[in-house]
């Protein structure tokens, strides 16, 4: 296995709306850590655009509690797939897993795992590593907690032909 961490969209703009915000961004760095101590790649894809992401805005920032280091990779996207027209492809080149964290889980971190196995990546969903909109979803009558769970279970069921999503906890990855 050549693994790759990739952290989606885990910004300051975002964090106080996530369900687990700060204790989320924390586990991720800390799986980082071990990553980087493993010799894994780390990538943060880092959305951009339309008001909100604005490239100059402060809030499009990564958070600064991923302690993300000068050797980490950072990806600008501009879709919920971090594939879409990024470089983020060129740079999993010699990848064969992606160990998948961040968030929205129902968006970006979604759509990037699905584009992942069509591209013929494993990918390792990260059980805790992923978040939603602290609000969760009223208007379908789940709970954050609901959603996150929900994906883990969708994902890990998926059946294609280029790769496999599998749910692992953090605290059995690059240990």
């Amino acid at each position: 296995m050549k693994p790759a961490l990739v952290i989606v969209d885990v910004q300051e703009v975002l964090i106080p709306f996530i369900w687990r915000g700060a204790e989320l961004a924390d586990l991720i760095a800390d799986l980082a850590d071990r990553a980087r101590a493993h010799g894994v790649p780390v990538v943060a894809l880092q959305q951009v655009g339309g008001a909100m992401f604005a490239p100059e805005a402060p809030g499009t920032r990564l958070s600064a509690r991923l302690r993300l280091q000068p050797q980490d990779f950072v990806v600008q996207k501009s879709a919920t797939d971090g594939f879409y027209r990024s470089d983020l492809a060129t740079l999993l080149k010699d990848v064969d897993t992606i160990v998948l964290t961040g968030v929205a889980t129902d968006y970006c971190v979604d759509a990037t795992a699905r584009a992942a196995v069509s591209r013929e990546f494993d990918v390792v969903l990260v059980e805790d590593g992923h978040s939603t909109a602290a609000t969760g979803d009223p208007e379908a009558g789940l709970t954050a907690e609901q959603i996150v769970r929900r994906h883990n279970r969708l994902l890990s069921a998926m059946i294609h032909p280029g790769g496999t999503v599998t749910v692992r906890s953090s605290g059995t990855i690059f240990t």
